[in-house]
């Protein structure tokens, strides 16, 4: 049940990041996943070094958020760079 409520969580947190962040981001539901579930590793980190508990629950998914955006934000660099 952990995986699919991780699934879940990424799915949400990444159409929020991508809803959150301006422009146009051509990526489909599974990098979406991807996009969130990564974001939610690294705000979970980051929530860890400032000494906040990220556990679960609306601070969970806002570190989630935040760190889904800080990904979305390095995905569109490299992906622009390699347009060039």
């Amino acid at each position: 049940m952990g995986f699919i409520w991780m699934i879940i969580v990424g799915l949400v947190a990444g159409l929020l990041a991508r809803a959150i962040k301006p422009g146009s981001d051509p990526m489909g539901w599974i990098m979406t996943i991807i996009l969130g579930i990564v974001g939610a590793l690294l705000g979970g980190f980051i929530a860890g070094l400032v000494g906040i508990d990220a556990d679960g629950g609306f601070t969970g998914l806002i570190f989630s958020v935040v760190g889904a955006i800080i990904v979305l934000f390095i995905y569109e660099m490299i992906m622009s760079k390699r347009r060039l």
